[in-house]
């Protein structure tokens, strides 16, 4: 072992690198219905590693857990902000029941096993899966004045907790959501889900990734003009008084013409409509019979999302701005979505409509440009990140983390990985708000996320492995059973609260929030597969967006109240 010991000597990445991708390779291996998951695999393996003597620099570790931290809060803000209100008082109050039982079960947990305020976290960080709480544990951990040597003792015991009692936290919260759950409301998950699914068809209907309709609501259709020569182009356009539909291309005699609304059309011309799908079949028996596959007919429509600044617009119902807007203005052009802060919302007449709402708009790349000019500016989808607004929001995040607030003596700091997640919130919020600057495309979120949780929990590995099997040795069976505790009994005391109290009478619902407010994303995927629809994913998102804030500042809680 010494020839590898003198390489991660001299190239310590290898260490890190080598152990993120056995760690991620590990993780994928399936044992039943369980997979350890790319981040204990990488803790694991990294432990391993260590047994031949590495050093990584701490800063390392910091900078890793800053981005992920951030990110975490970057992707949830405009979620979390938006979730702070009447309609989802039952998510909030889930989502805290779980942090304060979690908490109070650790702190109870902690006495009673004898656990140091390093294991504590760590028990906290693993049997709740939160792994974010092995950071602000860790920076609370530095903070307290302590000599360094005990400091990285800590410090390593919260990598021991965790590793010990992460594989029960991620399989014992599926347990309860997918099997304890449903027997206590008497419903399965698949019955509830296909309930909720039906009550919500008037509503939003919500894809997940990868999906589409099987009948989209706009199409495009080729018809030869029969019944409807002799009529101008505005005429047949406007002959549905419930719904308009569009004639964007006329083809006569093998010539593509100018699609004027006073074109007269004649006998065998060929049109391309466009419209919503009843509207355009209603108007089939005026036009003729359907064609396919015409050389020259082929339009790209294009869907753009624009962000409402207009302020005659504010305040106003969706009705009422249909019937003022010119119908000059609205030609060509579909109204397809609308969200606010990332909320979808349904398009109703009587909806009200708010400066900073992001419109989908379906149409041609011409007549999108003349609305946009109208409603506001277009959203230009792009790969970059904005690197002022990231470096801007860490700062400001990591300056945060520096305050002390005493109480009682106890020293009480968010950490830099605290102030980063509030300073990720917030951040994420405004770019929610004001869509012109900030821009974080979704996939570098992901990898901030991915990489800098591993990367740091394997810095964490490589360098207290050492000392972590010893422990393990020592402690390794008080510490499985005291995770198996602060697993299930805060899970059980959440889901009767849940059930009892807060008055969740739909199983599939309640099994997306509960898991949610564990941040177990394990036990989510098994959720959906029940589920077999996306009907537990908002419950879910509220409260995983609260849980990722909640849970991870137990992390300085425990170290205080241990």
């Amino acid at each position: 072992m010494d020839w590898l010991h003198e390489l991660f000597k001299r190239s310590p990445e290898i260490a890190l690198f080598f152990s993120l991708a056995l760690g991620y390779y590990i993780g994928k291996l399936k044992f039943g219905r369980f997979q350890l998951g790319g981040v204990a695999g990488s803790l694991l393996v990294a432990v391993i590693v260590s047994q031949v003597g590495v050093q990584v620099d701490n800063g390392v570790k910091a900078v890793l857990f800053a981005l992920f931290i951030y990110a975490v809060g970057y992707e949830s803000g405009p979620q979390f902000c938006s979730s702070l209100g009447k309609r989802s008082i039952k998510e909030i109050a889930l989502a805290a029941v779980m942090a304060v039982t979690g908490l109070i079960t650790v702190v109870i947990t902690a006495r009673l096993f004898g656990l140091d305020k390093g294991l504590a976290a760590g028990v906290a960080a693993g049997g709740l899966t939160q792994s974010a709480i092995i950071g602000t544990a860790g920076d609370a951990i530095a903070k307290l004045g302590l000599p360094a040597a005990e400091v990285a003792r800590l410090q390593g015991n919260v990598a021991v907790g965790y590793a010990v009692t992460y594989v029960f936290g991620s399989l014992g919260a599926i347990l309860v959501c997918v099997n304890l759950l449903p027997r206590l409301m008497g419903t399965s998950i698949r019955d509830d889900a296909v309930k909720a699914e039906t009550a919500m068809q008037a509503g939003v209907r919500v894809f997940g990734p990868g999906q589409e309709a099987a009948a989209p609501s706009l199409v495009g259709r080729l018809y030869q003009i029969e019944q409807g020569q002799g009529r101008t182009i505005k005429t047949i356009e406007n002959t549905d008084p419930i719904s308009t539909i569009t004639i964007e291309r006329v083809k006569r005699a093998g010539q593509i013409l100018s699609t004027t609304p006073e074109l007269v059309l004649q006998r065998n011309d060929i049109v391309l409509v466009v419209g919503r799908r009843e509207a355009v079949v209603r108007s089939a028996p005026l036009l003729g019979k359907e064609v396919y596959g015409i050389d020259g007919m082929e339009l790209i429509m294009q869907r753009r999302d624009m962000v409402l600044t207009n302020s005659a617009f504010d305040g106003k119902t969706v009705g009422a701005i249909r019937s003022e807007t010119a119908g000059s203005v609205r030609y060509g052009v579909y109204v397809v979505a609308l969200s606010r802060m990332g909320k979808p919302l349904p398009i109703e007449p009587d909806l009200v409509v708010r400066t900073g709402d992001v419109v989908s708009f379906y149409g041609s790349e011409q007549d999108l440009k003349r609305v946009a000019n109208l409603v506001g500016y277009l959203i230009v989808p792009s790969a970059k990140t904005d690197f002022v607004y990231l470096g801007v929001g860490l700062v400001v995040g990591l300056l945060i983390g520096l305050l002390v607030v005493r109480l009682g003596g106890i020293p009480l700091t968010l950490g830099s990985g605290g102030g980063a997640l509030l300073a990720g919130l917030l951040f994420g919020w405004l770019r929610a708000k004001k869509q012109t600057f900030g821009a974080m495309p979704a996939g570098a979120v992901q990898l901030l996320k991915d990489l800098g949780l591993a990367g740091f929990v394997v810095v964490v590995g490589l360098s207290s492995g050492l000392q972590a099997v010893q422990t393990i040795r020592d402690l390794g069976l008080s510490i499985f059973a005291a995770g198996v505790i602060v697993t299930v009994v805060p899970m059980v005391l959440t889901l009767l609260i849940g059930r009892y109290v807060l008055r969740y009478d739909n199983t599939a619902v309640f099994a997306g929030a509960l898991a949610g407010s564990r941040s177990a994303n394990p036990a989510f995927g098994e959720v959906l597969d029940k589920a077999e629809n996306s009907i537990p994913t908002v419950p879910f998102a509220i409260t995983y967006a609260l849980a990722n804030v909640f849970l991870t500042l137990l992390g300085p809680l425990v170290v205080a109240l241990v």
